[in-house]
């Protein structure tokens, strides 16, 4: 079941191309360098306006990396971003802070992301100031707003954020994302501090915004039941890269990638004449610095083949035409455990 609304609008807003995130990793008696994390390794996809990718993976997989990356909050290593045609990884800095209007962020800390020295008002505010938009009255009465919007009073305009539950500060962090009316929102595991009453609370809040305001969300999470809530699409990330993406019903439905149907099953099941048995998975993930060869995920896939330890894969279409997609080993996979 997803919770919002299709675009019929043709094209994407958003299409990342090749998009690599390197650390550099130092050592030795001189420092130098000695490797790269592999934060992010050769992502591409793209999102349609008004339609919300799922970026799920486990901790560690690069998922947050590469909505900073796509946000240029880094500098991403190598890649495109094009952002309704203009390319955002490479723009200069007048026409990246243009963008920024278009592109906002919610982070995942409701504690540590608002500063505890500003109210309300100001914090909800500042985007406005930054970006010189309208009078001090209109900027008010948009703080007002915008507040109301999201569930919060007039009144609290003056207090800090220390006076308030974690899903009210939940709820400030997304006006101030909004505070520039942008096209594009990246939510960085948004609900995953919050408790699971007020997460569903904060979810339904994001799907009635993405109705009225006609959003764009790359909803990043590790959670696939608070994703297929929301999603239209998602994209499964192990180690860096995509290993599997499509619609969410087909994803849930009929996961192709054992990675997918790991996570999938993974997921608890209150009733325990539904419960499944989970795929089982060897060892822990690989380190992004010395990542194996070939199909990152053969050292723990219990039907990997000789080509999985060797060839590195890429994403094909998996028949069909609703976009599905997976690592083009998938053949071998699915003929030893069928979907």
């Amino acid at each position: 079941m997803t919770g919002n609304p299709r675009s019929n609008d043709s094209g994407p807003l958003l299409s990342v191309e090749g998009l690599k995130q390197y650390y550099p990793v130092r050592g030795g008696i001189l420092g130098g360098k000695i490797g790269d994390v592999r934060a992010v390794d050769g992502v591409t996809f793209s999102v349609e306006q008004g339609q919300t990718l799922g970026l799920v993976g486990e901790s560690g997989c690069g998922k947050s990396t590469l909505g900073r990356a796509v946000m240029r909050l880094e500098d991403p290593t190598a890649g495109r971003v094009l952002f309704q045609g203009e390319d955002l990884a490479n723009a200069s800095g007048p026409e990246l802070f243009r963008r920024r209007r278009d592109i906002q962020i919610i982070f995942q800390d409701p504690y540590s992301s608002l500063n505890p020295r500003m109210t309300v008002g100001e914090i909800v505010r500042e985007p406005l100031l930054v970006h010189r938009m309208g009078t001090k009255k209109e900027q008010v009465k948009k703080v007002r707003d915008l507040l109301a919007t999201v569930g919060l009073t007039g009144e609290m305009l003056d207090r800090y954020p220390h006076e308030f539950s974690g899903g009210q500060r939940q709820r400030i962090g997304i006006a101030r994302a909004l505070a520039l009316d942008p096209k594009l929102v990246i939510a960085d595991e948004p609900v995953s501090a919050l408790d699971v009453s007020v997460q569903s609370q904060v979810l339904n809040l994001m799907v009635k915004l993405q109705r009225e305001r006609n959003l764009t969300y790359i909803f990043i999470s590790h959670d696939l039941s608070v994703v297929e809530y929301i999603s239209d699409t998602i994209a499964i990330m192990y180690l860096g890269r995509i290993v599997e993406k499509g619609p969410v019903d087909r994803i849930f439905e009929r996961p192709a990638h054992p990675y997918t149907r790991a996570l999938i099953r993974a997921i608890p099941e209150p009733d325990p004449s539904r419960r499944k048995d989970a795929v089982p998975l060897q060892g822990e993930a690989p380190s992004p610095v010395s990542p194996p060869p070939g199909c990152a995920f053969h050292p723990r896939c219990p039907f990997a083949i000789e080509e999985c330890r060797s060839a590195v894969p890429s994403l094909e279409p998996l028949g069909g035409t609703d976009g599905h997609r997976g690592a083009e080993h998938l053949a071998a996979c699915i003929r030893k455990d069928e979907i």
